[in-house]
Order: C-alpha cells, then structure tokens, then sequence
C-alpha cells in the first residue's frame, strides 16, 4: 500500500476567498499538515497559485473536492511524493 505525503499543484482560483483563507480551509482537513501557497500569476477574476502540501496520507480526489467547494480547479499536479505505508510507519516510531 502506498500513501502520498507531498503534492504540489497548479491551481486557478478566484479572489475570494484570498489566500489566506483558502489555505486555513484546506489545514483543517485531517490528511494534511502544513501548506505553503506561492501567487503565479493574478487577473481581473482570478489568481493562479502554486500550492505545496505536506501530510500523512493526503487523499487527493477528496482534496480537489475541497478545492472546488473555494471555486478552485486544478490545473496540473507538478509535484509528488508516494511512499511505501510502512516505510512511513517506521519513521513515525
């Protein structure tokens, strides 16, 4: 079993809610632990971030339902890295 612990991705946002916001609501997801957003590039409507995310084993088809809850969409997954579930287990003792 393998479990993904680092994404980063490529996504399109609208401006609200600003950044911080949307970064608090994605930490309050229990598979993640820390976020770091970088702004891309920014329009009239919309904003283009690069979100690095860190965690235990992040669920991705739930983390992009959060997105798009924020009006979000990812466009690419620039960034990952899967471990084997033990692996991970063992530098948790």
């Amino acid at each position: 079993m393998t479990i993904t612990t680092r994404l980063v991705l490529d996504i399109l946002k609208p401006h609200r809610p600003n950044a911080l916001d949307f970064v608090r609501q994605i930490l309050l997801r229990n598979d993640i632990h820390r976020v770091r957003l970088n702004l891309a590039e920014m329009d009239e409507k919309t904003e283009t971030v690069l979100l690095h995310l860190e965690g235990t084993d992040i669920d991705y088809e739930d983390l992009v339902e959060t997105i798009a809850r924020m009006g979000g969409v990812v466009h690419s997954i620039d960034e990952v890295e899967v471990r084997e579930a033990a692996d991970a287990r063992s530098e948790a003792d």
